[in-house]
């Protein structure tokens, strides 16, 4: 992602937390709030997907944890709801996997799944996640009340 994709990631990521579905993400939040919490720093990444004139989504990715827990990576994506249906989560998702691999994580973790973001958890166990631990009614969810944030985890073979 440079500097002249955030204006086309803002409003769906804005969209999208204000939604009050997926992101713990706070609801005030400045476009450049927003920015640098959305932006990985090396060795992370964070990229878009896009089409002529319009990003379609976008992922975020690195290291889990600092220094000892940097061997496994995490991720976090979004996908603009206008290209909902047509593969950018998926593709970002692949993307993400391979980085990972390509970089020698030895597995990925996503710390908070939302339980009832049915589509993001069908298809990160499709690419071979797992859930393996869901914390109880640790997401406020606009639509559902207190739902449970599911851990997810990929391993990726053998250690380094």
């Amino acid at each position: 992602m440079t500097e002249a994709d955030w204006p086309r990631v803002w409003p769906f990521f804005d969209e999208i937390v204000q939604a009050g579905e997926t992101y713990a993400y706070p609801l005030d939040l400045t476009s450049e709030q927003a920015r640098e919490l959305w932006t990985m720093r090396p060795p992370g990444q964070t990229v878009v997907m896009g089409e002529v004139g319009e990003v379609l989504g976008s992922a975020t990715m690195g290291p889990n944890r600092p220094g000892r827990g940097s061997h496994v990576g995490t991720a976090s994506f979004m996908v603009s709801p206008a290209a909902r249906g047509r593969g950018v989560g998926r593709a970002l998702g692949e993307y993400v996997v391979q980085w990972h691999r390509d970089a020698g994580f030895d597995a990925i973790q996503f710390n908070a799944v939302v339980e009832t973001n049915t589509v993001a958890v069908r298809l990160w166990q499709s690419l071979g996640f797992s859930i393996i631990g869901t914390v109880p009614r640790a997401y406020e969810s606009r639509t559902h009340g207190r739902v449970g944030l599911h851990v997810m985890h990929l391993d990726l073979g053998e250690p380094r």
